[in-house]
């Protein structure tokens, strides 16, 4: 297997587990870490949050062995916030740490951070100087295409952020205004790279090996990142490992994919700040995408969004194995 070196990581040139706020949590990370992911990175943590003591984006900066090489996440758009922040960051030995300036909500654009930033990237700039004066580990950039199909600026602020002093690019190939729909655009991704000296990780529709490996030879990107394609499927991260070393693969059976989906939830309610009975509400949805594809499976789907506690969850995993067997 080809290995590849970001930073001072000597990695297997599979895929790495993409950012996700809302989903890779610590149990996602680990999940995916274990079925083969080579990195893994945090959800979102608000740069202003963090300096405000912000409890719940303390809460996200948790990083165990098992989910490393891994990254802290930050998003913000104001350089002296994101200094501190990097600062305080310090404490939880990150890999790396990462600038989002791609996540395209609302909620985190309207604050001119995120996505926001491929529209200043004077203000870009000064945040990723910032964060890199203050980190003793590397700083990489999450970025997308552009603002929409009039602004595609993907290679120039790709060039920015490397003179800035990130050390590699995660490029989603998809602009703002596609959110995550339409199809991305991998040929930004392949004129970033020819751009810059930095590691360049790919993003976007990479739904199997053969798509990986599809990415690899279109890009050239020194990595692969998969987000929405794990959902309900860690095994793709084994799936790709197995095709990149020349092993056979076997998919999950039903009974391994109810087997992970409750160990999911365990860790998600073992894990959780929360008690059980609100803890067990963030695991639905996780429920739900594992039986994704699968026989019968919209019943099911619609009972995953009722499931109130650990046992109910059980007993609908055992309902549906004998309606599947």
């Amino acid at each position: 297997m080809k290995k590849i070196k970001i930073m001072n990581l000597e990695l297997a040139q599979t895929a790495a587990l993409a950012p996700m706020a809302g989903v890779a949590d610590t149990s996602y990370r680990q999940l995916c870490a274990e079925m083969g992911a080579v990195m893994t990175v945090s959800e979102m943590i608000s740069a202003k949050g963090l300096c405000y003591d912000s409890k719940g984006s303390a809460e996200l900066c948790r990083i165990s062995q098992s989910e490393r090489p891994m990254g802290l996440q930050l998003f913000g758009s104001e350089p002296e916030f994101i200094a501190k922040a990097v600062s305080l960051l310090q404490e939880y030995h990150p890999d790396w740490i990462d600038l989002n300036m791609g996540c395209p909500v609302p909620k985190v654009v309207n604050t001119g951070a995120g996505s926001a930033l491929m529209k200043t990237p004077e203000i870009a700039e000064k945040c990723i100087r910032a964060a890199v004066k203050e980190s003793s580990v590397p700083v990489s950039v999450k970025m997308r295409t552009g603002w929409d199909n009039e602004h595609i600026n993907a290679v120039e602020f790709a060039q920015l952020c490397e003179n800035a002093g990130a050390s590699f690019l995660t490029v989603h190939g998809r602009t703002r205004q596609q959110l995550y729909s339409g199809k991305a655009d991998w040929n930004a991704i392949k004129q970033v790279k020819q751009a810059v000296q930095i590691p360049v990780v790919g993003n976007g529709d990479v739904k199997s090996a053969l798509d990986c490996q599809n990415m690899y030879e279109t890009t050239g990107v020194d990595l692969v990142a998969i987000g929405r394609a794990s959902y309900g499927n860690p095994w793709i991260f084994k799936e790709i490992s197995a095709f990149f070393n020349h092993e056979a693969y076997t998919p999950p059976t039903p009974e391994e994919r109810m087997q992970i989906m409750l160990r999911h939830i365990r860790m998600i309610i073992d894990y959780s700040q929360k008690p059980p009975h609100l803890a067990i509400r963030e695991a639905r949805k996780h429920a739900s995408w594992y039986l994704t594809g699968m026989k019968n499976a919209a019943a099911f789907r619609a009972k995953c969004y009722q499931l109130n506690s650990y046992e109910e969850a059980e007993k609908m995993a055992d309902d549906f194995l004998k309606e599947n067997l």
